[in-house]
């Protein structure tokens, strides 16, 4: 894997719509050269959010209180809330790189996370007609851990990754992950038993040589 090491930005609890200000703020200075390639981590406050093609049967029952933002990034649902670390990536890609090169590059950065965090996972190929299985898997009981959506705007790339740590997992079960009904989501403490959202920082930091 090539060498890219990143700036690292670290916050706590952002709201989603102040991060994606900020975030497309990020991308713009990226894209006329004002700061380096990015790394962002930080968490959310509960929030649904949904791609372009997301499924109307997919959503939440408005009953359960948690709000439902569409996003710009590639794929379908995904829940955000604390306990989970959000990574977003503002990088800017060579002329032959596609978008789809750079994804496979995070998948493979953030199994090499996994596996020093003491996690066995893998990156998944998407056979022709299913679902997008991009994002994340533990190796072992086969449960999806992280899920991915990027784009690419001007040859800069935007949103990320997100990583659940040891946050409740429960509204994972009121909607349709990923466009998957049969996904099962899961955690780094659901499958070690405890895990620190500081070292999980440190760590994913150091797989893309942010600092």
């Amino acid at each position: 894997m090539r060498a890219r090491p990143l700036t690292l930005i670290q916050d706590e609890l952002v709201d989603y719509d102040k991060a994606m200000e900020r975030m497309s703020d990020l991308v713009g200075q990226r894209q006329q050269e004002e700061r380096p390639d990015t790394l962002w981590l930080l968490s959310h406050p509960p929030v649904y959010t949904i791609g372009r093609r997301t499924p109307l049967a997919h959503l939440p029952d408005p009953s359960r209180g948690i709000p439902v933002m569409e996003t710009g990034r590639g794929g379908q649902l995904t829940y955000h809330g604390p306990g989970q670390l959000v990574g977003y990536l503002i990088v800017k890609l060579d002329e032959a790189e596609r978008i789809v090169d750079y994804v496979r590059e995070v998948e493979l950065r953030l199994v090499e996370a996994l596996g020093k965090l003491g996690l066995p996972a893998e990156r998944r190929d998407t056979p022709p007609g299913s679902e997008l299985l991009t994002g994340v898997w533990t190796a072992e009981t086969g449960r999806k851990i992280i899920s991915i959506g990027m784009r690419q705007s001007r040859g800069v790339t935007s949103h990320g990754f997100a990583l659940n740590v040891d946050g409740d997992m429960t509204p994972w079960n009121w909607a349709v992950a990923c466009g998957m009904p049969d996904v099962d989501m899961t955690s780094l403490k659901r499958e070690l038993g405890t895990a620190s959202m500081d070292e999980v920082r440190q760590v994913v930091a150091a797989a893309f040589e942010a600092s």
